[in-house]
Parts: C-alpha cells; structure tokens; sequence
C-alpha cells in the first residue's frame, strides 16, 4: 500500500503538515452508507405480523376522527397521509415490535413513522412530516375489523 506524502511548510512559525495522497482504504471507510435501508418486504419484522384487511384508524387526539381502510400490504399503513403516492422509504429503527420509517414522496412532501404493534390486528402509528406543503402529526390507533375487497396497497418505486 502506497504510504501518503506528508509536506511541511513555515506558517507563523508553526510547520504545517499537509496530506498530498489520501489513501484508498481511509475514501472505503468513509463511503460506507449509514444505518439506513431500503425498506424491502421481509425487512420490517414488526409489519409481518401485521395482518392485512379492513383497518379502522382512529385519532387518538379525537377518538371521533377516524377512517376505514382497506389494506393489502400493510407497508401502506406507513404512509397514512401521503396514501397512494410514489415514495421512497428508509429503515430507522426495527425491532420485533417497532419500526420507524423515513420516506420522501418527490412533489408530495416527507413523513416519518414509527408503527408499534400490540397484537397482529392492533397497532400505533405516531406519523409527522410535510403533505401539500403543510405540516403535519397524527397518532392513531389502528384496529383490524375483518375482511375487504378492495385493497389499498404501498405503491413501489
């Protein structure tokens, strides 16, 4: 491996060392990408034991607010104000029992979620961001109730 040159110059009667070659191996180290990842089917053990199927999501700001949804791939639960658009989504946390979700819908605004599942057919969902250029945070219960037709789905880039 080459060894980098180091060169001295006088500068206020300190010397100055400067790197003239950077090593390959030190631009490897820094390149590696962070923590996050692509949020894949089988990657969010949390939202597997999710079931899909009639959801209703209630506020729980105001328990008289609240939505049924039709949900075949519970990923879509992670974009409940951003529902339908193209996003792309990345891993925070993910345990057992939680995940947390950044995505960035591109004309559409940003969001990040985190799901807590209580049982298959009972979750949390704490969700803030940015949608038609608002702010927004929501917290939500979300109860399975059943069976549905037709199924709202995570759109896929």
């Amino acid at each position: 491996m080459q060894q980098p040159v180091l060169s001295g110059r006088h500068h206020g009667g300190m010397i100055v060392k400067r790197l003239g070659l950077l090593p390959i191996t030190m631009l490897a180290v820094f390149a590696v990408p962070g923590h996050t990842q692509p949020a894949q089917p089988g990657t969010m053990p949390a939202l597997s034991m999710v079931q899909p199927g009639q959801w209703l999501l209630k506020s729980r700001a105001n328990p008289a607010e609240s939505r049924s949804v039709c949900v075949s791939d519970v990923r879509a639960l992670l974009q409940v104000r951003h529902s339908g658009a193209m996003c792309s989504r990345f891993v925070i946390a993910n345990t057992p029992r939680e995940t947390t979700v950044h995505y960035t819908c591109p004309g559409s605004g940003h969001g990040r979620t985190t799901i807590k599942v209580e049982t298959p057919r009972l979750i949390q969902i704490e969700s803030q961001g940015i949608a038609n250029q608002e702010p927004f945070a929501v917290e939500l219960e979300g109860r399975r109730v059943g069976e549905c037709k037709i199924a709202m789905s995570a759109p896929t880039r």
